[in-house]
């Protein structure tokens, strides 16, 4: 068996049945990969790179990761949290070195590490318009960091943000935890919001990861069940 193990946030954890209908992107990927391909999911809601290897849940990705495996290393939502000092990291400083880690880890034990940008939010104007993104320079700090470590880099920020600003404002709010009365009724008090996804979003989105992997080539692309498509539209087709 193959095993992708999963570091990072709420935005990739798992949920159970008291965050419902929120669910992580993680969650959602299985239905992508191949049969031997295992998702050992570590994400953990509120983490930053810096607070998941205080924790020591890095360290605990290192003593079960083994050769063959693969890293998914997907952070910046937290650690854009300037006035929390437990999480925030300078996006060209600290963040990238704290990525080194992750990618040190994975190496050691003769595994693959991945990097994944964040989702991006959904977070529209009183025109419709998508706003300016809180995630850029972080972005650009997990691609210096890709060229600077050698690690593949799944851009899902820039596939999330195109497809949020073809979708609109109304048609994407079935995709996030922003539900519409009627449905608020089953979010949790403080998860009805425009950062975490439902099963919709997370379908989506582990689809681009999917078809960022099959752009890959490799052996990145022999972890996909399918070829994932994404055309014109952004809807997500397979094509065995």
């Amino acid at each position: 068996m193959r095993h992708i193990f999963w570091a990072g946030d709420s935005t990739v954890a798992c949920n159970k049945f008291n965050t419902y209908p929120q669910t992580g992107i993680a969650q959602a990927f299985d239905r992508y990969t191949k049969e031997d391909v295992v998702i050992v999911n570590h994400a953990v809601n509120g983490r930053s790179t810096k607070s998941f290897i205080d924790e020591s849940r890095l360290s605990a990705i290192y003593n079960d990761i083994t050769e063959g495996d693969y890293l998914f290393i997907q952070f910046g939502h937290n650690d854009e949290k300037i006035k929390d000092p437990t999480r925030y990291t300078d996006p060209h400083g600290e963040f990238i070195v704290n990525l080194g880690k992750f990618v040190n880890v994975a190496r050691n034990k003769k595994a693959y590490p991945v990097f994944i940008t964040s989702v991006e939010r959904r977070l529209f104007d009183e025109e419709g318009k998508l706003k300016p993104s809180e995630h850029t320079e972080y972005v650009k700090g997990m691609k210096e960091a890709g060229e600077k470590f050698n690690v593949p880099v799944v851009d899902l920020f820039t596939m999330s943000r195109s497809f949020l600003e073809k979708c609109g404002d109304e048609e994407s709010r079935k995709y996030y935890m922003n539900l519409k009365e009627g449905e608020a009724k089953w979010a949790p008090e403080g998860l009805t919001d425009n950062s975490h996804l439902k099963y919709e979003g997370a379908m989506l989105y582990a689809g681009m990861i999917a078809k960022g992997l099959v752009d890959l080539g490799d052996h990145y692309e022999s972890l996909i069940a399918d070829k994932v498509i994404l055309d014109g539209s952004m809807n997500i087709e397979t094509n065995g």
